[in-house]
């Protein structure tokens, strides 16, 4: 199942399921349905185990009349991991880390499908940055990284957009990371039992059509269970909690010449069996 969230075409936001019949696919507005004001409150009160139910309804809204807005809009924290792929430590030079590079961004800092990224008006360095989201569904402190894959409701694709200059203003990259509408989280949340196991699976950023990143998740340093162990020693991961999980080698920053986001520009994030993340770039008014 494919869950996400959205406004209506009356402008008012929800959430819902996809859904195809007769050829027409929509979302099912389960905003309207159930008691949960947004995804995250649904994956609170356990709605993925009953979620198959709205799966026969006919869709409330075409795919085509809602505006994305950020898969998990309103989560209690958002984790990233930097330099977790092994392509991507080569190309910046680094030592393979013996732990995971955490650092974090508020909700504000997102968009979603189909939504402008912002290239901010201070900056000429803005990049792309493909990457695997896990969104957590059941909550767990100190979980034991066997068990780990039970604590995902699902995932989807992030472009977790970085301004390489305000980044590099100190060895924290708090604010690279954290500009309005330089995160792009969606289309949607593919369930768990939907997608299976994902280390096969294949992440593809292209930059106007172009492939610039591609690899699969096997080449990942720290591996999803292995990231939610972790995280849940220092926090309590909670339903709607999103681990950005790092990104591969090729990114702008560190081409010759750099390749640098500009008006205009087309950045799509495919994952096999997840979906396609679509965002075209705009600058800063």
């Amino acid at each position: 199942m494919k869950f996400a969230s959205f406004r209506r075409p009356d402008g008012l936001p929800t959430f819902g399921l996809l859904v195809t019949k007769s050829g027409q696919t929509g979302f099912v507005d389960l905003g309207r349905r159930s008691a949960a004001e947004t995804l995250r409150v649904f994956l609170e009160c356990g709605g993925l185990r009953s979620a198959d139910r709205f799966a026969s309804m006919d869709a409330d809204f075409s795919i085509d009349d809602v505006s994305f807005l950020p898969v998990v809009p309103d989560p209690d924290k958002i984790i990233c991991v930097g330099i977790n792929y092994a392509s991507h430590v080569r190309e910046t030079g680094r030592e393979m880390p013996d732990k995971p590079m955490i650092f974090t961004r508020f909700a504000s800092s997102q968009t979603g499908h189909e939504q402008p990224l912002i290239l901010p008006k201070i900056s000429e360095k803005f990049d792309f940055e493909g990457e695997l989201a896990v969104v957590i569904g059941t909550a767990g402190r100190y979980i034991d990284k066997n068990n780990a894959l039970n604590h995902v409701a699902g995932y989807s694709c992030y472009n977790d957009g970085s301004v390489r200059d305000w980044q590099r203003h100190s060895t924290q990259f708090t604010a690279g990371k954290n500009f309005p509408a330089t995160g792009a989280f969606g289309p949607w949340l593919a369930s768990s039992d939907d997608v299976g196991d994902i280390r096969s699976l294949q992440l593809t950023t292209r930059l106007n059509g172009t492939v610039m990143q591609q690899a699969t998740f096997d080449d990942l340093i720290f591996d999803v269970p292995t990231l939610i162990a972790y995280c849940s020693q220092f926090t309590k991961l909670v339903p709607g909690d999103v681990i950005i999980t790092g990104t591969t080698g090729g990114v702008g920053a560190f081409r010759e010449p750099p390749v640098w986001l500009k008006h205009g520009d087309e950045v799509t994030i495919e994952i096999d069996r997840i979906g396609t993340l679509r965002n075209v770039v705009e600058i800063e008014e």
